[in-house]
Parts: structure tokens; sequence; C-alpha cells
């Protein structure tokens, strides 16, 4: 196989990168030739075919997160981010005092897009020392990717349940750099936890509800709980508004 031109490599990459909510915010903003948003749709196109293949079980969870990792590892964002001049984009967008802005455009009309995409999408904004707070999933695949700014990641396994509590194990902790790419499911990596450590940091993500038929959401839990043996953590489950004043 021949390898690729510097031009087809960036149309790739962006469009890799274009998959995810920014694509919305730049649209809205009218940033993008012709050209580049129909690499977009094109893009679009191939997420939603793969996120359809989850839903229609021809992939499961944990092939799904890989797929989407595997997408995300092409982007060369440096790059990219100063193609489409990020900084001027986002530089008027209000920051909340505590948690997460989170942004949510509409698509625009482009030939070749899907008209009803079955993964929702949106950008995170977040200053420093706020955060995406502790929480699980429902019948739900998600993906972050971190785009501009650093931010601590603890992701966690999630065992068992009952109706106050969750069982959890921490499955990582470290830092996140712009480029890194977190994905969940019911299988892996369920509990997730991002506090921004600098000023001014986003994150792309998209989420598939109702992976199967039925309850599908965000789980607040608290993760400062019980320790049990093998690492294990008994964590208290509360509503949006207690992990938002614990931890947003």
């Amino acid at each position: 196989m021949n390898p690729l031109s510097r031009r087809e490599f960036h149309q790739q990459t962006l469009g890799s990168l274009l998959t995810w909510s920014l694509l919305d915010t730049l649209f809205a903003k009218e940033a993008f030739s012709e050209e580049v948003k129909l690499i977009a749709a094109r893009w679009l196109t191939e997420l939603n075919a793969m996120s359809l293949d989850l839903k229609d079980k021809k992939l499961d969870p944990l092939q799904w997160q890989k797929q989407v990792e595997a997408l995300f590892a092409k982007v060369d964002l440096p790059e990219m981010l100063k193609f489409i001049d990020f900084d001027k984009l986002t530089s008027d967008l209000p920051q909340k005092d505590r948690g997460e802005l989170s942004l949510r455009p509409k698509l625009p009309k482009v030939e070749g897009l899907p008209t009803n995409l079955v993964f929702g999408h949106q950008v995170f904004a977040l200053n420093k020392d706020r955060s995406v707070v502790p929480h699980g999933h429902d019948n739900m695949a998600t993906a972050f990717l971190m785009l501009k700014g650093d931010f601590r990641g603890r992701q966690y396994d999630r065992l068992e349940d009952d109706a106050k509590h969750m069982i959890i194990k921490p499955t990582a902790d470290k830092a996140f750099g712009p480029g890194t790419v977190s994905t969940v499911s019911d299988l892996k990596d369920n509990v997730h936890w991002f506090q921004a450590t600098t000023d001014g940091s986003f994150i792309f993500n998209i989420h598939v509800m109702n992976v199967v038929p039925g309850k599908t959401g965000r789980v607040y839990i608290d993760p400062n709980g019980e320790k049990l043996s093998e690492g294990r953590i008994r964590a208290r489950k509360i509503d949006y508004k207690e992990a938002n004043s614990l931890y947003g």
C-alpha cells in the first residue's frame, strides 16, 4: 500500500478530530470551507455507522471502545488546532464557577451528513479545579477526547450495585493532556471523574444512549467511600446537586 500524502493524512486526521462536538461549534461560527465540511460529514457518517453497529450488537461495547480509541489516536491535535484557530473560536465562551459548561450547538445541513445521528455530542469547558463530577453510566457507551488543557482523570470499574451504593474499583488515576482519550461502557471503566488542572480546558464528548432497550443515563456517586478488600470502594449514590457541591 502506498503511504498517505501529507494532504491525505491531514484530511483523515481532521476528519477524526471533527467527528465530535467541536464540529458543531466551528460550523456554527462558519469557520470551515465546503471541502472541510464534506470531509467531516464523511467521518461523522462512519462514527454513526459504528454506533449503530453497537446498538445492533454487531459490535460489543469493548470493540466499540477500541475502535473509538483507535480513531482518536490518529489526530495530530496541535497542528489541527492551529489550522482551525481554535483559540479564537472559543475565546468568548463563558465559564461556570462550578462543574463543566456543556456546549451543544446544532449541526448544520451538510450534504452527506446523517440527519439523525445515533450518538449525542457536546463539548465540556472547564476552569482549573472544576470537574466533570464522579459518575457511572447505565446502558451507555461514551468517549472523551482531551482537546485543550490538562486534567487529572480517575476511572473505576463498576462491580456491584444496590439501592444506595455502588461497589467500584479504581482502574486509573493519572494525568490526561491534549489528545488523550478515555472511553466508557458497561463492561469497562464505567465510572469516571475528570478534574481540570489548568484554566480553559476542553473535552470532546460523544455518548451512545440505550445501547440496549431500557434505562439509560448517569449515576452520580461519592467515590470517597468505605474502603473494602482488594482495593474496592463502597461509594454512596448521590444526586447531581450533591456531586457538584462536593466535586464540581
